[in-house]
């Protein structure tokens, strides 16, 4: 019997955001490439209400396509309207408001089995409302900061909670992930562990000096990938480099944050040795990864980053903080270290490694059992059982 998914994500990317939420892109490929299993994507935009609707920056999500078709997924991408800084809360109300008679509609064309919210906040009780509109059951996935800082914020803890509540069954993105949640108060019988995947065919090792060669690098390289706000704790990196003589830090990402990191990389007399590569599309990372000779993300929270295990299969060995699903991940010395969130340690971690680099095969060999052949099969037998029990 078929089983009919709706999937529910505002992380997912579109023809002006390419890396947006790529990896929801890939898991819900992955689903929908399984035999009697359809998928439909809905993956929400969010348009500030006037007059900050009115930034240029906005014209590329409004021009998308209210339809369409990316990869092998049939995607809608209905408007809603967002209040900056203080309406969070609204979001919800807002987007079910903006998308429930679409979901209607194709509910009437072809009843959905099931409802799969990528994201807690405002996915998952924006899936609960759907859920009670259409008398089907629904589950939600933890990654992070979705419970990190939506589920601590005041005005949406609730929110996050009565989700939780609601839902048929949980997703966490790690076993961390999933110890925060029941610390939260969330129900832990209702929450399976599901592990992100990698494309160990794309990102494999390859010959570094080779690669450095092709990017215009010279010396040890230590890599950077994450978007530039301050959670990802990029200025640690950028204090630990004086400690760290001939090393070239690389930042790939982008943000606001990014004025600060050059400022305090001037002021430390470094800002020579760094380098920002901005928003580098997906399939151009596995080179860099290879250029590497380490990969650092001293973050202050996490799930379970994908660019932690995209770098160790790459054989790029990792330097992270002890936070979310680290120390599930780190299960040989020679995939990394983990450290303090402290510049010296950062640094004294980063030395270690490019004195005595490990061999490359044994650090891809920590990243082989995070595929998405196993990210999708647990995905199809959660969401069948979740459909089942109807």
């Amino acid at each position: 019997m078929t089983l009919n998914v709706l999937t529910l994500s505002t992380l997912f990317p579109d023809i002006s955001r390419p890396n947006f939420g790529v990896f929801v892109e890939r898991q819900a490929r992955e689903l929908a490439g399984r035999p009697d299993v359809d998928v439909t994507v809905i993956a929400p935009v969010g348009i500030p209400i006037w007059p900050f609707s009115l930034a240029e920056s906005y014209d590329p999500l409004r021009s998308l396509p209210r339809k369409e078709r990316w990869q092998d997924l049939t995607v809608y991408r209905p408007i809603f309207r967002t209040i900056p800084k203080v309406g969070a809360r609204f979001n919800v109300a807002n987007m079910t408001r903006a998308i429930l008679p679409l979901v209607r509609r194709l509910h009437e064309q072809r009843p959905f089995d099931v409802i799969d919210a990528s994201f807690f906040f405002p996915d998952g009780p924006v899936a609960q409302r759907l859920s009670r509109a259409l008398g089907i059951p629904y589950s939600v996935k933890a990654r992070g900061a979705d419970i990190h800082y939506w589920g601590a914020r005041r005005d949406t803890r609730k929110l996050v909670l009565r989700a939780a509540e609601g839902a048929s069954g949980l997703l966490a993105v790690s076993n961390a992930m999933r110890r925060s949640m029941v610390k939260m108060g969330i129900d832990a019988d209702k929450i399976r562990v599901h592990y992100t995947g990698v494309d160990l065919d794309r990102f494999e090792i390859a010959d570094r000096a080779a690669a450095k060669d092709v990017l215009g690098f010279e010396g040890p390289v230590v890599l950077c990938v994450g978007a530039l706000i301050p959670r990802k704790g990029q200025e640690l990196l950028v204090q630990a480099l004086p400690r760290l003589p001939g090393v070239t830090l690389l930042f790939v990402g982008q943000g606001q944050y990014r004025r600060a990191l050059e400022k305090q990389a001037e002021d430390l007399g470094v800002d020579r040795r760094i380098g920002f590569l901005g928003s580098v599309p997906h399939d151009r990372l596995p080179r860099i990864y290879a250029a590497a000779d380490v990969m650092a993300l001293p973050s202050s929270s996490e799930g379970l980053a994908n660019a932690w295990v995209e770098s160790l299969a790459c054989g790029t060995p990792i330097v992270i903080s002890d936070v979310g699903g680290a120390r599930e991940l780190l299960d040989r010395p020679e995939a990394g270290q983990i450290v303090d969130r402290d510049p010296e340690a950062i640094a004294a971690a980063i030395g270690a490694i490019l004195y005595n680099p490990p061999e490359r095969e044994a650090v891809r060999d920590t990243a082989l059992r995070f595929t998405w052949a196993a990210n999708g099969d647990t995905l199809l037998h959660h969401l069948r059982g979740i459909a089942r029990q109807g």
